[in-house]
């Protein structure tokens, strides 16, 4: 009997998740981790990792990310009877549970997130959605509507017309330092439920040049035949050469929660409080562009700002709440060069402009930063795997770039950092320059493929939100 393009799908995409593929590379050119997997209390938070690795470099601290992530975009197969979700509802939470059982949330485990997009609340369960999903009181004071935290994602002024804007149902983030880990979590949480199936499988690495090593960027795309993997510096973090995880231009602790800044609160009955956002984006870097056509100051003043002064070959940078910029000195270094910074520009939506208690009590001061991001470079052109190949236009061969993850405590505060990326600020001044001009950060070495975001419930509502609520 001949298969079904469901059971091909499935075959397919079981295979992928189960071969690492070039991935498998990643865990030998980096060593054992020295994190161990201890157990930890379960925390409200999908999102936030336990165990993480706190390193110096150059005197800034670092925080060591996992080696490997892996994000799965998925569809809902299960029947849409109340009854047949809750099963699929039960299904999905007991294989979550069955997963932390085995790995603890971090680093030296496998951290999981169940993220969920706009179709999903849109099909499933509308009249829920519409009274549930928070409102984010900042964006409806200025745009003068109810605006929720999540809402589907949009193209930016830098990003090309042919940049994708998905429509998934879900999205699986895993991290650890081990694939063995992640291929098995993928194992119990895609290939033995019928809840639903992938469209994609996107893979990525970071750091592994911490402890004096030579870094797992510039080794592994020498070892994929990527353009210009000879002059990615050895150590780096990333392909672009300069480290991105420094503490302090991370948000710390609860921040991005939706409640914890008070941009909207948890819904009805708290239900998504200790929730956030995620965004998910896959973006081509052009590593030759960026090596031969900017010498080492100018990548500094590119991707932090012009006229910073930086000993030659310095991977990390300091980014600390007295580092922070604001649009009038993005708009002082325009005037005077031409240019603005690619941190600098972001900086004037990403950091706290002011002293905010939390609702958690914590103090956060002016300069914090509030996105917590999980991205990874890839050599994935532009998945590891994709059940719509000519739609996702996919080509064989590996290609540098990054899955851009990061979690915001709303969909707009993410569209607020984006946009100052591209050079349009908050108070309504623009710079004027072409979207991927030279001049206007890094954009014009990035092309954006494909973009969606998702709201992250808490722990306790990760699984098919809201249909517990279904009456």
């Amino acid at each position: 009997m001949p298969l079904t393009r469901r059971q091909v799908i499935a075959g397919t995409a079981a295979a992928a998740l189960a071969g690492g593929g070039i991935y498998e590379l990643v865990d030998r050119l980096a060593g054992a981790s020295r994190r161990t997997a201890a157990p930890t209390a379960a925390r409200r938070e999908q999102h936030l990792l336990d165990g993480l690795r706190i390193v110096r470099s150059n005197d800034v601290e670092v925080i060591v990310p996992p080696l490997h992530m892996q994000v799965v975009t998925l569809e809902l197969t299960a029947a849409e009877t109340r009854a047949e979700l809750r099963a699929a509802r039960d299904a999905l939470e007991g294989a979550i549970a069955g997963v932390e059982r085995r790995f603890p949330p971090t680093p030296a485990g496998v951290g999981v997130a169940v993220a969920w997009g706009m179709p999903y609340f849109r099909r499933v369960v509308p009249d829920l959605a519409a009274t549930h999903l928070p409102v984010d009181r900042r964006a409806a004071r200025a745009e003068g509507r109810d605006v929720r935290v999540l809402f589907d994602a949009e193209r930016f002024p830098s990003d090309p017309h042919e940049t994708i804007l998905e429509q998934n149902d879900a999205a699986l983030l895993l991290r650890s330092d081990s694939l063995e880990r992640i291929a098995e979590a993928s194992h119990a949480l895609v290939n033995e439920l019928d809840v639903w199936r992938p469209t994609s499988i996107r893979r990525g690495f970071a750091g592994g040049g911490f402890d004096a090593g030579p870094g797992l960027p510039r080794q592994m795309a020498i070892a994929a035949g990527v353009p210009g993997a000879q002059l990615i510096p050895e150590g780096a973090e990333l392909f672009l050469g300069f480290t991105s995880t420094q503490r302090a231009g991370l948000g710390p602790g609860r921040i991005a929660n939706l409640e914890t800044l008070g941009y909207a609160d948890g819904g009805p009955a708290g239900y998504f409080t200790g929730g956030t956002t995620m965004h998910v984006s896959h973006i081509f870097e052009d590593l030759e562009a960026w090596y031969l056509g900017l010498d080492f100051d100018q990548r500094v003043a590119t991707v932090f700002h012009p006229g910073q002064r930086t000993p030659p070959g310095t991977l990390t940078v300091r980014q600390s709440r007295a580092d922070v910029a604001t649009i009038a000195e993005n708009r002082r270094d325009y005037g005077r060069h031409r240019a603005i910074g690619h941190s600098a520009s972001v900086q004037t939506a990403s950091r706290l402009r002011e002293d905010v208690r939390g609702a958690d009590g914590t103090l956060y001061r002016a300069g914090t930063a509030v996105p917590q991001r999980a991205d990874a470079n890839t050599l994935d052109n532009p998945f590891f795997w994709s059940a719509r190949p000519a739609a996702d236009r996919m080509v064989s061969g590996a290609a540098a770039g990054v899955h851009f993850v990061v979690f915001h405590p709303t969909s707009d505060d993410f569209r607020r950092t984006r946009r100052a990326m591209d050079g349009v600020f908050a108070d309504g001044t623009q710079v004027p320059l072409e979207p991927r001009d030279p001049g206007l950060g890094i954009n014009s070495v990035l092309t954006t493929t494909h973009r969606q975001s998702f709201l992250v419930p808490p722990r306790p509502h990760r699984a098919l939100p809201l249909v517990d609520l279904l009456r």
